[in-house]
């Protein structure tokens, strides 16, 4: 795993470093809000993230290059990872924990494969002022304070190394199935493999980007926007290494095997697209006493 990684990082670097020297603009934005309270409401585990990407490069054509390096996605985002209840959580429940990520990504084709190699820096505990902010917010709503934040994960920084490699199957005019495979190293370190089926237009040319939480994939650069309604459907199972959200010494104990099934609707106008999907996270940790379900929303207006 580790040997992988590593290479990962050294193509990643190799490949980005000459498309750095050179002009580029910027092709597209994409972001993706996700929460509990969008999916069965009752704010808990993985509760609540935000991730944006802006993509550079020189154009869109509809299609991948064949350079790594060419498209460059420069990722960011934020998530609160919480126990089942803010203020009294039973003893067995995971830590409270709190993530900052930034990184840089790029998209390329393979012999006809989608491929992402990219890296992170996560940056976790109380150094990234998400907790206070929740805080803060508890109190401007007069709840009651998140005692759990006292004994949140730590201040850390870790590096994060991701690839996903995946293949378009065209299965008729309006269905697409895209298998993929995915492995990550750093704050989690894991192996995935999935799938997810498109019936309709979206993603057919535009530039498709995953959210680390849900799996959803969300638009990065745009590509032909009819007015349609897409549906997508799509899961994924993961063999767990481990976790610094859920480390060795914690009483909740790390599941090493993870499932996610998902399913949204997004429907493009002339000016504006909007996606709404559900996603069921599976246990992350032995002592959990279900699953959970996860609203992913994306809101695009172009004037």
């Amino acid at each position: 795993m580790f040997r992988f990684s590593n290479a990962v990082l050294a193509l990643a670097l190799w490949a980005a470093v000459p498309a750095l020297a050179e002009d580029r603009v910027t092709l597209g934005w994409g972001r993706m809000f996700s929460n509990d309270a969008l999916g069965d409401a009752k704010d808990r585990w993985r509760t609540g993230g935000y991730q944006v990407s802006r993509v550079r490069g020189y154009d869109w054509q509809g299609a991948l290059p064949q350079t790594p390096g060419e498209l460059l996605e420069f990722r960011a985002a934020a998530q609160i990872v919480a126990p089942e209840d803010l203020v009294s959580p039973p003893l067995t429940d995971r830590r409270y924990a709190t993530l900052l990520s930034f990184g840089m990504h790029t998209q390329f084709d393979w012999k006809g494969n989608d491929v992402s190699l990219g890296a992170d820096v996560v940056v976790t505990g109380p150094q990234t002022g998400i907790s206070n902010f929740q805080s803060w917010v508890h109190n401007m709503l007069d709840l009651p304070k998140p005692r759990v934040v006292d004994s949140q994960i730590g201040d850390g920084v870790y590096p994060t190394l991701v690839a996903e490699l995946g293949r378009r199957l065209p299965l008729g005019d309006h269905v697409t199935l895209r298998p993929f495979v995915e492995a990550q190293a750093g704050v989690e370190t894991l192996l995935r493999i999935g799938g997810d089926v498109v019936v309709g237009t979206l993603g057919r040319d535009d530039l498709m980007v995953r959210d680390s939480i849900t799996g959803q994939r969300y638009r990065a650069v745009d590509g032909t926007r009819d007015r349609s309604v897409s549906l997508v459907l799509g899961g994924d199972y993961s063999e767990v290494f481990g976790s610094a959200l859920l480390p060795d010494s914690g009483i909740a104990e790390l599941s090493h095997q993870r499932a996610r099934l998902r399913a949204g609707v997004h429907w493009q106008g002339e000016k504006a697209s909007v996606f709404y999907g559900l996603t069921y996270l599976g246990k992350e940790f032995d002592q959990q006493s279900e699953g959970q379900l996860v609203g992913a929303l994306n809101l695009s207006l172009n004037f």
